[in-house]
């Protein structure tokens, strides 16, 4: 059964004598839209909390302003948070939501357009007062208008339902009403039959310190819950059943949890310390937060008073023999380029997270964006090059994190790690890997002397390199005998002496830029979904577009057509065999949130007519829009006679 052909199953007689329906569906989209201050945040993530441990899959997307607080009850001042769950395995947050809860006339007018017709619309309809609706443009209230005929329209008087059931409490009219929230996630908890257990304890916990608070907010959420049992408003409830799994341990996980606990384990695997100096900025910052709480694993987190600082204190602990990591986004990048160009210099091992935000300048600070991807290539002055690897999903930031960790110290050099908003806020259950099946990062430090003056005396060359790989020897400073100059100027070759030799200089760049592109024998060929073997078409993408590019791919095959998927992990250096494979299809696509950034790359590189699709909206693409610009290049390049239906 599909979210449009429920199935519909005897109910159970709720307190009264009134007996409701249980619709089982396969997947539902739901949308919580509210006021900033109306906590959609909180209610999204426990709601989330909650379907992952039922075991449905799911994908979220959160979307708040930027605003840290826009005037209440105005459309900048709208906060929304979109879960897909399903029975089955899916890919991304859904293209629209099946279901809209509205808390007030702003919400109801920034989120109906993405409501298909028919859809399920909950609003709050105290909120629905001449004011707020003033506010927002309406002249007259869409609950009475007629306006909403075209959607299933349910008003639940929310907020005075939350007084009443919190009357008792002692707590005062403002306080009271904050637990709507509550109110909202029990009913909803109720309506699709979601475990509550998880969030009784949450609440627990979280307002330990004011237990009156915490209780008002559990009795509001048994208000909900209650409420939609008994009432007539809801003459159904919704049941999607567990998806299948493969066996394991999972937990739901953001990307930025996910990358943070990447870092945590490259630094047990490697047996380095962990250091991070990072500066606050949205939407890295809850890498940051994550990394605190894991001191105990050798993590050491340094808050720096700005960005510049935050990437000269990881490169100082890179050179104290520590994993040095830095974590920013777009505007922070810029700032560092000149620390970037350093890092390379000097060939230290480094992790630069890069969660991508809307910009340029400071942009749209909690919107997503792919637009850094050029700048992780060529934004530093001179020749510097550094590899750059891209996560797909926000499980994926772990191993991704786990990838450019090892890079980093196998290469000495410093690595790019370009996530973005979507994934870094982005939730998914994940399968908490083995520790066991983790790569080993051990690191060799340089101990003893590798070469020999003219006098034939044992000496330390910083720059000999290993013929395998061309990174140079790392060695703790203080370590008897390995004494050697580091800083931006021109290192001579072997000894790392100062030089503005100009064949040396040549030859240093040359070398970084082979070491670079030397990675790639060490990456794993390219990997492509074709099921059928005989696409003509391929999408190509790479970061978030993953999970859209995937979902587009699948509606193709349903129907009947074949469509090939490429997606790119490691962006630089790009598999080896990258350029044979995109030679074997007839049209080529390129879905990016930027303005072509990668295509232009495959294009240089490649010689391939590359079709690039793009939008920068500060939202992820569409499954449904991908599928209908990749369906019109399939059936413009579909086999004519001439060709005798063959590739």
């Amino acid at each position: 059964m599909t979210a449009l052909e429920p199935s519909t199953t005897p109910g159970s007689s709720a307190p009264g004598g009134l007996v409701k329906s249980v619709v089982e569906l396969d997947r539902v989209v739901i949308r919580l839209a509210g006021d900033s201050g109306d906590g959609m945040q909180l209610t999204g993530n426990r709601f989330t909390s909650e379907t992952a441990s039922f075991g449905n899959d799911l994908s979220t997307l959160p979307n708040f302003p930027a605003e840290i607080r826009a005037p209440t009850g105005t459309l900048p001042g709208v906060s929304s948070f979109q879960l897909h769950f399903a029975d089955h395995d899916i890919m991304t947050p859904g293209d629209a939501p099946d279901v809209l809860v509205a808390m007030n006339p702003a919400a109801l007018k920034a989120n109906l357009a993405d409501l298909p017709g028919g859809g399920l619309v909950i609003v709050d309809s105290d909120e629905f007062t001449p004011r707020n609706l003033a506010k927002v443009g309406y002249a007259t209230s869409p609950l009475e208008d007629g306006s909403l005929d075209g959607w299933q329209v349910v008003s639940v008087a929310l907020t005075s339902m939350t007084l009443e059931a919190l009357k008792d409490t002692g707590l005062g009219k403002k306080e009271a009403e904050r637990s709507k929230n509550m109110f909202t996630l029990g009913l909803l908890s109720w309506m699709y039959h979601r475990p509550t257990e998880g969030t009784v304890r949450f609440l627990e916990r979280q307002f330990r310190r004011k237990p009156e608070i915490a209780a008002a907010n559990i009795a509001a959420f048994r208000a909900g819950y209650n409420y939609g049992e008994t009432t007539e408003a809801f003459a159904v409830s919704y049941e999607i059943k567990p998806a299948p799994m493969a066996p394991g341990r999972y937990r739901n996980i953001s990307g930025n949890q996910a990358l943070a606990l990447g870092l945590v384990a490259a630094g047990q695997r490697s047996g380095l310390p962990v250091f991070l100096g990072a500066y606050p900025i949205t939407p890295a910052s809850d890498i940051l937060h994550e990394l605190s709480r894991h001191k105990s694993f050798g993590v050491r987190t340094f808050q720096a008073e700005d960005e510049i600082a935050g990437i000269g204190s990881a490169i100082g602990a890179s050179f104290g023999g520590a994993l040095g990591v830095t974590t920013t986004s777009g505007p922070g990048v810029s700032l560092k380029s000149e620390a970037l160009g350093l890092a390379v210099m000097t060939e230290l091992p480094l992790v630069v997270v890069d969660v991508q935000r809307g910009g340029p300048s400071t942009g749209l600070p909690t919107k997503t964006e792919q637009s850094d991807l050029l700048q992780a290539m060529f934004g530093r002055n001179g020749e510097a090059p550094l590899p750059v690897i891209a996560p797909r999903s926000p499980g994926d930031c772990f191993d991704a994190a786990l990838e450019a960790a090892r890079i980093a110290l196998k290469y000495r050099t410093p690595v790019m790690l370009l996530s973005d908003g979507y994934l870094a806020n982005g939730a998914e259950p994940w399968s908490v890997p083995s520790v066991e099946d983790l790569p080993d990062l051990t690191v060799d430090f340089a101990t003893e002397p590798n070469g020999a003056a003219a006098d034939g005396t044992p000496e330390f060359l910083p720059y000999l390199r290993d013929p395998e790989t061309l990174a140079r020897p790392w060695a703790v400073p203080g370590t008897a005998g390995m004494q050697h100059r580091i800083g931006g100027l021109e290192k001579a070759d072997r000894t790392g002496n100062i030089s503005y030799d100009p064949a040396n200089h040549d030859l240093m760049t040359r070398l970084r830029q082979a070491k670079v592109d030397g990675i790639a024998a060490d990456i794993p060929p390219t990997d492509v979904d074709d099921p059928d073997g005989d696409a003509r078409v391929a999408v190509i993408g790479w970061g978030s577009t993953y999970g859209p590019i995937g979902a587009a791919c699948r509606r193709i095959r349903r129907s009947g057509r074949s469509v090939a998927q490429i997606h790119l992990r490691h962006v630089n250096p790009m598999p080896a065999d990258l350029g044979e494979v995109l030679s074997r299809y007839d049209r080529v696509v390129c879905p990016e949130m930027n303005l072509g950034q990668l295509s232009l790359l495959l294009r240089a590189k490649y010689l391939v007519d590359v079709q690039s699709h793009t939008q920068v909206r500060g939202l992820p693409f569409r499954a449904a829009e991908l599928a209908a610009v990749v369906q019109d290049v399939i059936d413009s390049t579909a086999p004519t006679a001439a060709t005798g239906g063959t590739k």
